[in-house]
């Protein structure tokens, strides 16, 4: 339906932009992983994929072919959602994910919240051969207690990680001295979850 948007990025959050497209803005849904390449761009082209469910129209955005790709393999298996999806991609990094269903490497996969071991399990054994083909390339902000926090924070709220939770996991990779970037604490932060 819309295979990408290419404009003016008006707002970037660590899990959503909006793209101004002639005068028309476009709300994407993001993973940490494009997030962590368009953080310093003013513009740039995104590939979509559009998730329409009985109660909403979520339109999600990709830097590259493969996270799109991959993305659309793991919300082909049962069990996993579009927002499942989205956080494995900000949980992990695309090569990291598949290399981890290639090998049978359920533990990482249970690392990331929302997956539990059967889930897993699952992803593995639906998607190791069709992701043993795939190939996938992937290639920091100044720590800032305003922006880096507030901005790891909207980032797990928006994931579906309840205020409160969020906050404790943030306090405790900045307090354990992992504070290099936005998506560093956020990554860490789902892992202490």
């Amino acid at each position: 339906m819309i295979a990408f948007v290419s404009g003016k990025f008006v707002a970037k959050l660590p899990s959503q932009v909006i793209v101004d497209v002639n005068g028309v803005g476009y709300d994407l849904q993001i993973s940490l992983n494009t997030y962590s390449f368009i953080s310093n761009k003013e513009s740039g082209k995104l590939l979509t994929y559009l998730h329409i469910t009985e109660n909403a129209q979520t339109l999600y955005g990709f830097f590259d072919q493969e996270e799109k790709d991959l993305f659309l393999q793991l919300i082909s298996v049962s069990g996993v959602g579009a927002s499942t999806a989205r956080m494995m991609l900000s949980g992990l990094k695309p090569d990291e994910i598949i290399r981890s269903i290639v090998n049978n490497n359920t533990k990482q996969l249970e690392s990331i919240k929302g997956i539990g071991k059967k889930t897993a399990e699952r992803i593995v054994l639906e998607l190791k051969d069709k992701l043993g083909r795939l190939q996938t390339t992937t290639v920091n902000s100044p720590y800032s207690i305003n922006t880096v926090e507030s901005d790891a924070l909207n980032a797990l709220v928006a994931l579906g990680i309840q205020k409160n939770i969020a906050e404790a996991a943030i306090k405790k990779v900045i307090s354990s001295g992992n504070n290099s970037s936005v998506e560093n604490i956020i990554k860490l932060a789902l892992k202490n979850l």
